[in-house]
This record gives C-alpha cells, sequence and structure tokens, in this order.
C-alpha cells in the first residue's frame, strides 16, 4: 500500500493578517480524501498553529518572541485541529493529532513510540495530522525545521513513504527569482541536489510563514538519502494533487536511485545530536564516500569537540565540508593522539577496543 506524506505551510492554510482561511483547509482535505478514497496511507504534516493563533491571542501581528509564539500555537494549535476534523469528516475520514520536536527525533525510543503510533493509526485507515509541538519547542528547534519542510522530510523517511510532496505558493524552482527575473527557467526534474542548486533558493518566504524555497530542497535532500520521491510545488486547483503524485504536477521532481534507510540509519544520519567533528584527509573521505571502508585512524587531520567511544560525531573532508556522521570508537584525547598514525603504531601507543575509528557499519555518507 502506496505511503504519501504531504505537507502544507502556513502560507497555504492562513490569510495575509493572520487566522485560518477555512476555504482552504476545506479544498485540502477534499484532495487528501481523494488520495486516501484510493487506498492509499496518507499522512499531513501541517503548519499553522502560530499564524491561526496570534490574532486570536490578540497580537496585532506574528509574534517574534519565543514566549508569544508559543502561546500562539497553544491557541492556534486547537483551531486548527478543528478546522482539520470537521473538514474530513465530511468525507467520513477520522484525524489524529501528533506532536513532535526535534529532541523526539534525537531519543531513539521515543521516536520509535511515535512510529508504533503512526504505524497503528494508518493500519486503521485514519490520517496522522503532524505539526512541530511549538509549545514546547525552543527557538533554535522552530528555526531549524523550517516551517515544518525538515519535520515533513523526517517523518517521510521514518514511515519508508514512497512520496513526498511539499506544497508551496511557488510551481517549482527556478533558476532565478521569476518574480524578478523573466529570463527564469524552471526546473523540471532534479536528480542530485548540489551546493549551487541551492544557492539558487531564496529566504524566507511569506510573512505568515518561516519556510522559504532553500528550506524544502533540503528537506528533499533529506527525503532523497532516504529513498523517497520528492515533489516540490502548486496545488490550488481540484485534482492537483493527485496530478502531483502521478508525476503531472505543478513543480519540481526530486528524484532519488536511494533505497529507503533502516532505522539506525537514519537516527544515525538525520536524527541523532553530534559530539564533535572530525577532519579526514582525501584519500580517507573517498574511502568512506566510494569505497564504503571504515576510518582509520591513518586518515584523520584533526578532531574537535569532546566525544566519547559510542558517541556520534560528523565527519568533514579537508574543505570543511560535511561528508558524513558515524559512531566513534575512541575518545576525542584519544583520537588527537592517534591522528594520522599506522594503525600498527596506534595498536603499540594507545589503548583503544577498535582500532577502526568509525566502522562502516555505524557509518552514513550525506554528502
Amino acid at each position: 500500500m502506496e505511503r504519501i506524506v504531504v505537507k502544507i505551510g502556513s502560507s497555504s492554510l492562513t490569510s495575509d493578517e493572520g487566522g485560518l482561511h477555512k476555504p482552504n483547509i476545506q479544498f485540502f482535505a477534499s484532495e487528501l480524501a481523494q488520495l486516501h478514497q484510493q487506498g492509499k496511507q496518507v499522512m499531513l504534516v501541517t503548519s499553522g498553529a502560530v499564524a491561526a493563533g496570534f490574532r486570536e491571542i490578540g497580537y496585532e501581528a506574528r509574534p517574534k518572541l519565543v514566549h508569544q509564539k508559543q502561546a500562539a500555537a497553544a491557541v492556534g494549535q486547537a483551531l486548527l485541529m478543528q478546522a482539520y476534523q470537521e473538514a474530513f469528516l465530511q468525507y467520513g475520514i477520522v484525524t489524529a493529532q501528533i506532536l513532535l520536536t526535534r529532541n523526539d527525533f534525537s531519543n531513539r525510543k521515543r521516536i520509535n513510540n511515535a512510529l508504533m503510533t503512526i504505524e497503528e493509526l494508518l493500519s486503521q485507515r485514519i490520517i496522522p495530522i503532524i505539526n512541530e509541538n511549538d509549545t514546547v519547542s525552543t527557538a533554535e528547534i522552530i528555526l531549524k525545521f523550517g516551517d515544518n519542510d525538515h519535520l515533513s522530510s523526517l517523518v517521510a523517511t521514518m514511515t519508508k513513504a514512497s512520496r513526498l510532496v511539499i506544497i508551496t505558493d511557488m510551481d517549482g524552482l527556478y533558476t532565478a527569482d521569476p518574480r524578478k527575473n523573466p529570463n527564469a527557467t524552471k526546473i523540471e526534474r532534479v536528480a542530485q541536489i548540489s551546493e549551487e542548486l541551492l544557492q539558487l533558493a531564496g529566504g524566507a518566504g511569506s510573512a505568515v510563514g518561516t519556510g522559504g524555497m532553500r528550506s524544502k530542497i533540503e528537506a528533499a535532500r533529506i527525503a532523497m538519502r532516504g529513498g523517497v520521491t520528492t515533489f516540490i510545488g502548486r496545488v490550488q486547483q481540484a485534482g492537483e494533487l493527485l496530478s502531483a503524485i502521478h508525476g503531472h504536477g505543478r513543480g519540481t521532481y526530486f528524484d532519488t536511485e536511494e533505497h529507503s534507510l533502516p532505522m539506525k540509519k537514519q537516527w544515525l544520519g538525520f536524527h541523532s545530536t553530534p559530539s564533535g567533528t572530525i577532519t579526514v584527509d582525501h584519500g580517507a573521505a573517498i574511502a568512506l564516500q566510494e569505497r564504503h571502508k571504515s576510518l582509520l585512524p591513518a586518515g584523520v587531520v584533526s578532531c574537535a569537540g569532546e566525544f566519547h567511544p559510542g558517541d556520534v560525531v560528523e565527519v568533514l573532508n579537508e574543505e570543511g565540508l560535511l561528508i558524513g556522521r558515524g559512531v566513534v570508537n575512541y575518545a576525542s584525547w584519544q583520537l588527537k593522539a592517534a591522528a594520522g598514525l599506522s594503525s600498527d603504531e596506534v595498536e603499540r601507543r594507545i589503548d583503544v577496543q577498535r582500532i577502526e575509528v568509525i566502522h562502516r557499519d555505524e557509518w552514513i555518507t550525506l554528502m
């Protein structure tokens, strides 16, 4: 049974002045209901709690202080869910609310519990409606999820969805901002996301949202790495969501040849909290990325941060670019002493349980 994650941002659900735009919610419910009625397992990642609540709470504009955002979200989340429930009940569909934070994904037990809940809801033909728990998240976390773009990609990879649809007010990715440059050309399909492609994306979106095209492309990169095909584009007319699913949507498709990752690799690559960094030389970078080898101390140039065996670390190449993450077998002080040495020399000098700095089974490439 095909699984689809659909992400809808604040600007698609609320008016420019704030507050829910009920006709839009009813429209998206009708589009999602069509997928549901075709037998697909549908998950909705929604933004809009802060935008829905700040007018109700008495603020004249979207608040900027964290405690004000959290207060607005506490009011707006209830309004948002009520609107969705009323809209979906017209089609006989039951919905469920799931609120997540970045910390939930960092904790393997908690995110596994969330996954089991989602699996049970889907098996009962209930649509999970997932949002960030803004009322307990910190400012750093709120920014990191990028209007739930990041959250939608994590949900898609976690649940092994076949497709992620990110709905926005732009009909895809362009070579330049089409609102400013008449020569801008739409990019129909993307097979690999490069730094140059990310630079094409602009900043934040509308006044009621926090996500821009860049955060959506970064979300697509996570989804693609997890084996999930992604669509970023516009859904405004009846039937356009189905068109997007079937490959004829008004947007950009991000294709992938990757397979879905096991939960352990997902947690390592996308959910874990690194304790430090390791910089490796060119040969070690090639061995990790292309030859699927373990990292040996001879390939280590330097390390930063304080970490211990079993901690997660990020690995950088000599240009300072992130190439992946892994579970380290050395303490930071041990690795500083072992950096650049041969395996035989390390065994003579340093008491470590495993000679590999990072074993290939405890590694994921992210570049």
